[in-house]
């Protein structure tokens, strides 16, 4: 990619984002103020992930989404490879989530009160036990049928692979009883991968594994919950992608 073109996309991408965000920003807080479940306003911020995914020329498919019961709430664990797999779960999952968020974000002015009002979940990543009290807290708070997202890495892929799981997501799964929903985010390294600024238009595709029944597992055997939901993500889970769809 020549130096221009590289510039010329940083500079879009940063541009629609700015204009979308201005956009968006109004009728997000608004409906976070209406909205007592917190459905409303994250059913708005899929126009915010539409209209980057359309500039940037970026399609999405998905596997699997008949695996997702509607009604019931999920511990959604996936793999990260972009900031891209924002854009891809919020518009192509098809079910209401809400986000892991650090604390920092809820003293931004408005926007940090429209996610809580939102129901997102605010932790203390310095303070793990004042964490899982947050998470626990925030699962209490949500809607019914509303899910929460985690990323299972805990950050981006920085070379495309998948790395270790963190617990996090699994001993809320636990402690709450809810299902794990395991999801594959396929493709999205290539549009965007992490520390790079310019984008590149492609395909991300979602896979969705069956639903893991959590009531039977603790704290005990924990890392079999882990490495049962490793295991279904890592079978779908295509580095080559789309050159090479997985069957």
């Amino acid at each position: 990619m020549s130096t221009l073109l590289r510039i010329f996309k940083i500079l879009w991408i940063g541009l629609w984002a700015g204009l979308a965000t201005i956009v968006i920003f109004i009728p997000i807080v608004v409906t976070s103020f209406l909205s007592p479940t917190g459905n409303l306003p994250f059913t708005v911020s899929k126009v915010w992930a539409w209209m980057m995914l359309k500039v940037t020329r970026v399609r999405l498919k998905s596997r699997g989404n008949d695996n997702i019961r509607q009604g019931q709430s999920y511990i959604i664990i996936s793999n990260h490879q972009s900031l891209f797999d924002i854009l891809a779960l919020v518009v192509k999952l098809g079910i209401q989530f809400r986000w892991i968020i650090k604390k920092e974000l809820r003293k931004v002015p408005l926007f940090g009160f429209a996610l809580y009002k939102s129901r997102n979940i605010f932790i203390d990543r310095s303070d793990r036990k004042r964490a899982v009290k947050s998470i626990n807290e925030g699962i209490k708070r949500l809607s019914m049928g509303a899910s929460v997202m985690f990323f299972a890495e805990g950050t981006r892929s920085p070379d495309g692979k998948i790395h270790k799981f963190k617990k996090g997501g699994f001993a809320t799964a636990v402690e709450s009883g809810l299902p794990i929903l395991p999801v594959t985010v396929n493709g999205s390294r290539k549009i965007l991968p992490k520390k790079a600024l310019a984008f590149n238009p492609g395909v991300i595709e979602l896979v969705i594994g069956k639903p893991i029944v959590t009531e039977h597992y603790t704290h005990d055997n924990l890392k079999d919950l882990m490495d049962k939901t490793r295991n279904i993500i890592v079978a779908n889970f295509n580095p080559d992608y789309p050159e090479k769809v997985t069957s």
